[in-house]
């Protein structure tokens, strides 16, 4: 399979995410909560894509170096380790929060989803800041 375009769908999948995210906790603040499941649960299975695209690409292309040089080298990096960080600890977390939301311990998930939606939106936000920066800078 041709990886080339893998990064694109990578890009359009964490910003398909991104919209998720929003539409469900603007549909939870405003008491719509079938909505905000259906949300959600979107915004998790786009990011199981995301994670199995992403790996498979990085297994058969490898890493792609940035090329940008002056003052956007160290701000790319530093959107990069911070996303890259974040990322990884996003996982636990986001399965933390739909256990509980599925075994309904509401106010558990509250108290993490209020943790996890915004790193989770980071993440996703980061993915798709991170892809312009390295194929259209």
């Amino acid at each position: 399979m041709d990886t080339s375009q893998l990064p694109a769908l990578n890009a359009v999948l964490n910003a398909t995410c991104a919209v998720f995210l929003l539409m469900g906790f603007g549909f939870v603040r405003t008491g719509r909560i079938e909505a905000h499941k259906k949300c959600m649960g979107a915004a998790l299975l786009v990011s199981v894509l995301f994670l199995v695209s992403y790996l498979y690409y990085h297994y058969y292309h490898g890493s792609t170096k940035f090329q940008g040089q002056g003052w956007i080298r160290p701000v790319y990096f530093a959107i990069l380790i911070s996303h890259t960080l974040l990322a990884g600890i996003i996982v636990p977390l986001a399965c933390i929060t739909v256990f509980r939301a599925l075994k309904n311990q509401i106010e558990k998930h509250r108290k993490i989803a209020r943790i996890t939606f915004p790193l989770w939106l980071y993440v996703s936000v980061t993915g798709v800041v991170i892809y312009w920066m390295l194929y259209h800078t």
